[in-house]
């Protein structure tokens, strides 16, 4: 049986007094998560911070990005994996749409920082998903096949049982448009039979999360789908109740 599992995506949001309101109020209610893994993403900038103002164990942290690069160097503006680690990071968000649209982020350089993950311990949160013109024009599984293709030649299948996807369509990131349950389970099973093709039993154990537009509203059925382990929740995540609400529906 796979453990629930949800993320929140803080994105470029937050300032120290909001982040402070925001974890006091996880604080408060993390005992009311049930059985279910949860960890918050913030800006690189705050990850100390947030973990300097978490007051409980519960919730894990994880980063938005990292370097591709494996080692400290010459790469101004950069973060490396070791940097997170040292930061108590135990996840890190790879691949997401708005890396791979406003910053060019290609699907070998995406694998290759799932590798540096992977090397240091750090959980990598794969994000996969198709643009809606993918959608329409009948390629989104070969769009989503080929991102994980990229990683699964890099790693190999039995990595896997150390990555959690997310899957994100990406016409509903954002949009308060969501995938219907049926949509987003047909793409959560496409994915597991992927990987089952060449290792049912560790695609038996990943973690696939579902992202886009969840809501306290939504989730329960989302999370209810066979094939759906969770979330990685983007806008909701900033709200501690609306947060807390989703991470009880998954658990």
């Amino acid at each position: 049986m796979r453990k629930p599992f949800v993320a929140g995506n803080w994105k470029m949001h937050g300032s120290k007094a909001s982040i402070l309101s925001l974890v006091t109020g996880l604080n408060a209610k993390a005992d009311q998560l049930g059985d279910v893994d949860v960890a918050v993403c913030p800006p690189a900038i705050y990850i100390d911070y947030t973990k300097r103002a978490l007051s409980n164990d519960v919730i894990a942290l994880g980063a938005q990005n990292m370097a591709v690069e494996p080692v400290q160097g010459a790469y101004t503006g950069e973060n490396s994996v070791e940097m997170l680690k040292d930061c108590a990071c135990d996840y890190v968000i790879l691949g997401h749409s708005e890396r791979r649209a406003i910053y060019g982020e290609t699907d070998a350089e995406i694998a290759q920082k799932v590798k540096v993950a992977l090397s240091a311990k750090v959980t990598p949160i794969l994000c996969v998903g198709e643009t809606l013109q993918e959608r329409e024009s009948g390629v989104m599984e070969s769009v989503i096949a080929g991102q994980l293709d990229a990683v699964l030649d890099v790693v190999g299948i039995e990595a896997f049982t150390d990555i959690v996807i997310a899957y994100e369509p990406v016409w509903a990131i954002g949009t308060g448009v969501t995938a219907s349950p049926a949509q987003a389970q047909e793409v959560h099973a496409f994915i597991r039979g992927k990987l089952a093709a060449l290792n049912s039993a560790v695609a038996d154990k990943v973690i696939i999360q579902y992202g886009g537009s969840v809501k306290p509203d939504n989730a329960k059925e989302l999370f209810g789908q066979a094939d759906i382990d969770g979330g990685l929740i983007g806008g909701a995540s900033l709200n501690a109740d609306d947060f807390i609400a989703i991470c009880k529906a998954a658990g």
